[in-house]
């Protein structure tokens, strides 16, 4: 594995990079509250496999830059980060995987940039327009998303999940995954990327836009083909939007599994790693 720094406009993504330089690319998006880390059990397969396998600190991650305003972290504009990357890897297609945050920005390139992606992988994150109706629908899934409207309080958050050491933010991860699946060690790597400057503020600040600048989609259908992988004992999201995203693919399978959490390719690596290997061996 190696470090590599790729530039959208005043933006620096820093980004792990590992496989075969001549290989196609598959582009690992992380989610809340974690950094490149989150996929590290699946780069080796993937580049074992022949993928030149990139995975960036999204904006206002870990050694990401931050940049200021909530108006930076509006889905357009985190879009834009997997199409530089792509371009400046000099792929016209790349193999997408999200994970919580990052399957929606997955999600969102699939549906705005339709030519750039070859295969969409998506864990544990419905279509954005399911999701918007289960929230304004669904009590259920508004009480498991409480945290996104406590999120939008300015410096209350950051002081929250920042208090004794960040345990709460530890508690976020481990109370809600299988006993064991995060280790002390891990647990000490997102502690260090929360400690970065700006970090907390960044990473909140998606919830932030996500609130206040909706992105527009002209077309709701994703016309890539798309596979969703679903832990069944998700805390945060309710199973029933994993069926109901179907609707919104032309071509589309949903992989269920029963006890894994919220937290998917952690818990269930080695499966995760496998299915990942072959639906992008095209």
């Amino acid at each position: 594995m190696e470090t590599i720094a790729f530039q959208n406009g005043e933006v620096t993504l820093n980004t792990v990079v590992a496989g075969s330089k001549n290989g196609p690319a598959v582009v690992l998006l992380h989610g809340f509250p974690e950094f490149w880390y989150s996929w590290h059990k699946q780069i080796d397969p993937l580049g074992a496999a022949g993928f030149r396998v990139v995975v960036p600190d999204q904006r206002g991650y870990n050694r990401s830059s931050k940049p200021s305003g909530v108006r930076s972290y509006a889905l357009t504009e985190l879009v834009s980060d997997v199409i530089a990357i792509a371009d400046q890897l000099g792929q016209e297609r790349i193999f997408l995987a999200g994970h919580d945050w990052g399957a929606a920005v997955a999600w969102s390139v699939a549906l705005l940039h339709p030519n750039r992606v070859a295969r969409l992988a998506i864990l544990n994150v419905p279509h954005p327009s399911v999701m918007r109706r289960y929230l304004m629908q669904d009590r259920r899934q508004l009480r498991k998303s409480w945290y996104m409207l406590f999120f939008q309080i300015p410096y209350l958050p950051e002081a929250f999940l920042s208090a004794s050491n960040f345990r709460r933010g530890t508690a976020s991860l481990v109370g809600s995954s299988r006993p064991g699946t995060f280790s002390a060690g891990d647990v000490a790597q997102y502690r260090a990327a929360w400690l970065q400057p700006g970090a907390l503020t960044g990473m909140i600040n998606w919830y932030r836009a996500a609130f206040r600048h909706r992105a527009k989609f002209p077309d709701r259908t994703v016309r890539v083909p798309t596979r969703i992988l679903w832990g069944m004992r998700d805390a945060f999201l309710t199973a029933e939007m994993a069926r109901d995203s179907l609707r919104y693919c032309t071509d589309a399978e949903l992989i269920q599994f029963p006890d894994a959490t919220h937290w998917l390719q952690h818990e269930e690596p080695v499966r995760v790693s496998q299915i990942l290997v072959d639906f992008f061996s095209v």
